[in-house]
């Protein structure tokens, strides 16, 4: 067969499918755009889950009627104001994401610019359908209707609405925790799941707060403090002791320049801190933030923007493990308090069984065992 040229549309396709997996990678793309327009209030629109519609409305700095052309271009962006790969200051970027996902759905695009017009573009699966003004508040409003309509085999693909909502509300929920300066609201189908308002400032203060909003107000009191300076590399943060733990990892948070990552080499070394604190089953609860020079990093290795590139992997992966291990060990043998209340609550004294040999007796739970959420 021979050599052919794709069709711009299927290119687009081919794209969204690197980059748009599902509604979640929608809002997570579209928050971050929000974030880098330096918006001081975000809030997320959701219906079934995020498949039948998703809007995302920001207070940044708006978009003139030219600039809203070049955002559905490929490969067209704000985010590096040079040619410079290797000094990206803001959320990452493809110069794909806006594109992509107006090849797959219908995408809406409101903006108006402080002092300006607003406007309205709208794109239907890769076609532009309108083009004019629009009345509009400062700053930008995406919407995203019918995800993969007109893609089925990507659409049966996506999991039940209510999966979905949670991958939406996880990715959301990671972008608050690094900006705690900038108030969210998230409402489904008109029901309010997530109100954060904007903290002064992005301080440790701050953030302890935001943690503690979204993770919950227990997790500051069964957690040690991170905090290491080493080679112009900042780690810090909150762990969890050991006996603070879960049975899935859904609880570890990892940043890096305030990035959300779900990085290979930060996991394994958070795994290595803790492989002889913590049975093989279990989970340490962390939040952890890594602040590096930008070119110490490529954030553009992958096409979601989730793992990274580190320029020493080695340098990071012992930082973490070292950080790690001394908070750890300052915080001693420290039972954490929800456990430690509700064995003290439920404890009863009761006579050893005669034939001495099998403990925890049957039926019985070995209080040794590490506690969990």
């Amino acid at each position: 067969m021979p050599i052919r040229r794709l069709p711009e549309t299927l290119i687009n396709r081919i794209a969204a499918g690197e980059v748009v997996e599902r509604p979640a990678s929608a809002a997570k793309e579209l928050v971050e755009n929000a974030l880098d327009a330096g918006a001081r209030r975000i809030r997320v629109g959701l219906v079934n889950g995020g498949i039948d519609g998703l809007e995302v409305a920001d207070d940044g700095i708006g978009m003139a009627p030219d600039q809203l052309r070049l955002a559905i271009e490929r490969h067209a962006t704000s985010k590096l104001p040079d040619e410079d790969l290797a000094a990206i200051a803001t959320m990452g970027f493809r110069g794909e994401a806006l594109p992509s996902i107006g090849s797959v759905a219908t995408l809406s695009l409101t903006s108006r610019p402080e002092g300006g017009e607003g406007w309205r573009l709208v794109v239907d699966n890769g076609r532009i359908v309108h083009d004019g003004p629009a009345g509009a508040a400062p700053g930008t409003v995406a919407r995203v209707d019918g995800l993969f309509a007109q893609v089925p085999a990507r659409r049966k693909f996506l999991k039940s609405p209510r999966s979905e909502l949670a991958a939406c509300l996880d990715h959301i929920r990671r972008l608050a925790m690094a900006r705690p300066e900038v108030g969210f609201v998230v409402e489904h189908e008109g029901r309010r799941l997530l109100n954060l308002p904007p903290l002064p400032d992005a301080s440790p203060q701050s953030t302890l707060a935001r943690l503690a909003a979204i993770i919950g107000p227990d997790f500051a009191g069964n957690a040690v403090a991170v905090d290491l300076e080493r080679e112009g590399l900042h780690l810090a943060g909150l762990a969890g002791i050991p006996t603070w733990n879960r049975g899935v990892s859904d609880h570890q948070y990892l940043f890096v320049n305030q990035r959300p990552v779900k990085d290979r080499l930060l996991v394994g070394a958070l795994r290595g801190a803790y492989h002889d604190l913590l049975a093989r089953d279990r989970h340490p609860v962390v939040a952890l933030f890594l602040n590096v020079p930008s070119d110490f990093v490529d954030v553009n290795v992958h096409p979601a923007k989730t793992e990274v590139r580190f320029r020493d992997a080695a340098q990071v992966r012992g930082m973490i493990v070292s950080g790690l291990r001394r908070a750890l060990d300052e915080a001693g043998h420290r039972a954490s308090t929800q456990v430690s209340g509700a064995v003290l609550a439920a404890f009863v004294a009761e006579p050893l069984p005669a034939a001495a040999g099998a403990w925890p007796p049957a039926g019985g739970a070995d209080p040794a065992a590490g506690g969990a959420l």
